[in-house]
């Protein structure tokens, strides 16, 4: 009789996610709903900025950035909304929440409690990792000690309350996307954990007896990039060092307790605007570095869109990648059997390779004191920079191929992106919605329940209790997350990253000889160095473009102002005023430039710099791209300009007296 699929015992699937959430809590809602309907099997929610960085969405600085990369959530209202018809006691909910992680999961324990649910019943994931997001992603809001008091805070109460969810997702994902070699991926997201497991332990608040659970309970996040055999050495290796940690720094003897845990989100990184319809086939092998060896195998998956180089997916596109994850896992065999690659010279030769790099990073940050002290000096943030910087020349070279980029860039047109609706777009009136439903939200509730609610936040706070019962108090009293964000800024500070950009130029930056002879020429003309000012308007602290702008105007000679990120347009034109600079440079990645970029020109224009020429980059469709022109933008730059020294001579060109009297 021949062998039918079905003979074989298979092990359960990974669980199905996309990452999704815009607009409001009720748009993401039906979409939640909608995808659980096409066969999701958890949940992974996106926030918006203001959200993500402790802000209400009528702040300053949440102007243009509201439902734009994600859902604003700013009262228990919202979270229900949020999950309205979804069961919270039978759902695996991920939330990629950081320095607002106690509170997000403060609200989403209140809605739980509405619903009836046994909070230990609840299972998924706060990301609460706040060490990469000085490094890479930039939604941090307190300096590193107290931001690691409140990460310990949220692991020390949900290994008692809520011992089915993880209290941190230690992330590998974001260092990727800032440059990060496997090697400084291993090591910086392994370093991030030791730093804290070390800082839940000084803190006291769970007995030695128990504390082996709670390093059973800290997962990873982790990035796969379309080099598969190197991304499937990095994942046995990641399991093989973690196992080790455990075993030998904290005495763990559960083999399950020491067992590297983790979710993943291929990388976004390597999606390209020129040809998107490619990155279909890189999806799918970033996927497969992932799945395919048991013993290193993710615990969920969620893949980008094939279109998200060019603005948000729609229902459709996230289906698609979905459809990918399923078919993989129930129409091929790869679930029937063990690791295969378990006995191979080659896997073996380069896992034991990554792990002794590895081993040697983590060591240069043990000597300097572990994760906190390499960023607070700034170690591990330059190294992200320099491995992005050499990145980004070997494609601008051609040793590293892009293909659609670099190479084979002939292409026919693709149906998949013509006409409207080829993107999701955020509707205009959707911050003027969310901004009238929370003032309303504020007259109509409890004030003096508020106020005693947020009295106790403050002081727990300052006396060092921990922060969550005093959090999930404010939640059902009706606390905001302007409000909660607000107190904890009055008690902890506010806190600014390193940049990672140095002010000395590099002396081994090749092919800039003629660049550098051009911005000297033009200095003489305007009898002073070229002074370029590069600014992140708003809340999107994704960086590493504006830093690798910032490096290379720097190596060509060029007088960098670069402050780094979360700057509101009234800050920028003030720096372009006060430091004489000759061009501007916006670049956002948030979906906000033209509100953002309109503020800016305006300012620009009533403080008399509209002589300046300003320039903007991002993720910024066609239609935008013409408005911000009208707007008076001198040149809008996009993933598909690479070059970034045809962006430097076009700088050159823009300052230029001669050129510009012509």
């Amino acid at each position: 009789m021949a062998e039918t699929p079905f003979q074989h015992e298979k092990d359960r699937p990974w669980i199905f996610r996309t990452y999704a959430g815009h607009s409001t809590a009720k748009a993401s809602n039906a979409l939640y709903r909608e995808n659980l309907a096409r066969g999701q099997t958890g949940l992974s929610v996106a926030f918006d900025l203001p959200t993500q960085t402790g802000y209400d969405s009528d702040h300053v600085l949440a102007k243009g950035e509201v439902g734009k990369v994600g859902v604003p959530v700013c009262h228990i209202g919202d979270m229900r909304a949020l999950f309205d018809r979804i069961p919270l006691e039978q759902m695996n909910t991920s939330m990629t929440i950081n320095a607002t992680a106690a509170w997000l999961l403060a609200l989403y324990i209140a809605v739980a409690d509405e619903q009836g649910a046994d909070r230990a019943k609840l299972t998924g994931t706060v990301q609460n990792d706040i060490i990469k997001e000085y490094l890479s992603r930039g939604t941090y809001v307190f300096a590193p000690k107290p931001s690691m008091r409140l990460i310990s805070d949220v692991i020390s109460y949900t290994y008692r309350e809520v011992p089915k969810w993880n209290p941190t997702n230690v992330c590998s994902y974001h260092l990727q996307e800032a440059g990060a070699t496997p090697t400084q991926e291993l090591a910086y997201a392994l370093a991030t954990a030791i730093a804290v497991l070390d800082a839940v332990k000084a803190g006291g608040q769970v007995p030695e007896a128990d504390f082996a659970r709670v390093v059973g309970r800290i997962s990873f996040f982790v990035n796969a990039g379309v080099r598969f055999v190197t991304e499937i050495a990095k994942m046995r290796a990641f399991t093989e060092l973690w196992d080790e940690i455990c075993r030998a720094r904290y005495g763990v003897e559960d083999e399950k307790l020491r067992r590297f845990r983790y979710g993943v989100q291929v990388n976004s990184l390597g999606l390209t605007e020129q040809q998107p319809e490619n990155n279909v086939y890189r999806i799918l092998i970033e996927m497969l570095a992932v799945t395919l060896s048991k013993n290193a195998r993710a615990r969920a998956v969620q893949l980008p869109a094939w279109n998200e180089a060019l603005g948000l997916p729609r229902p459709w596109d996230q289906q698609w990648s979905l459809r990918a994850q399923q078919i993989l896992a129930f129409e091929t065999d790869l679930l029937e059997y063990e690791d295969i690659f378990e006995g191979s010279a080659v896997m073996e030769k380069k896992v034991r390779e990554l792990k002794e790099a590895a081993l040697e990073e983590l060591r240069l940050i043990e000597e300097m004191g572990g994760a906190v002290a390499a960023v607070e000096s700034a170690f591990m943030k330059e190294r992200l920079v320099q491995s992005n910087a050499a990145r980004l020349e070997a494609i601008e070279e051609g040793s590293l191929s892009v293909v659609g980029v670099n190479k084979y860039v002939e292409t026919a047109i693709s149906p998949l992106t013509a006409g409207e609706g080829a993107i999701l777009t955020v509707e205009e009136g959707v911050e003027a919605e969310q901004v009238a439903a929370l003032k309303a939200w504020r007259e109509a509730r409890d004030a003096g329940a508020v106020k005693a609610a947020l009295d106790d936040l403050r002081a727990a706070a300052k006396e060092g209790r921990n922060i969550m019962e005093p959090s999930i108090a404010c939640a059902k009293a009706g606390v905001t997350t302007g409000e909660w964000g607000d107190v904890l800024r009055s008690v902890f500070g506010e806190y600014h990253a390193p940049t990672g950009v140095s002010k000395a130029a590099r002396n081994d930056a090749g092919g800039l000889d003629g660049l550098r002879a051009a911005v000297d020429a033009v200095s003489a003309k305007l009898g002073r160095r070229l002074k370029f000012l590069v600014g992140k308007p708003g809340l999107d602290g994704h960086s590493n473009g504006a830093e690798q702008i910032a490096v290379r105007a720097r190596d060509a000679g060029m007088d960098i102002v670069y402050e780094g990120i979360r700057l509101t347009p009234e800050q920028i034109v003030a720096s372009a005023r006060d430091g004489d600079v000759h061009v501007v440079g916006l670049s956002i990645l948030s979906g906000s430039h033209v509100p953002l970029v309109a503020d800016v020109m305006t300012r620009m224009r009533a403080a008399g710099l509209d002589h300046i020429p300003v320039i903007v980059g991002g993720i910024i469709p066609a239609e935008d791209e013409a408005r911000l022109r009208e707007a008076g933008v001198a040149a809008v730059y996009t993933p598909k300009d690479f070059d970034l020294n045809k962006i430097m001579a076009d700088v050159v060109t823009l300052v230029d007296p001669d050129e510009r009297a012509a």
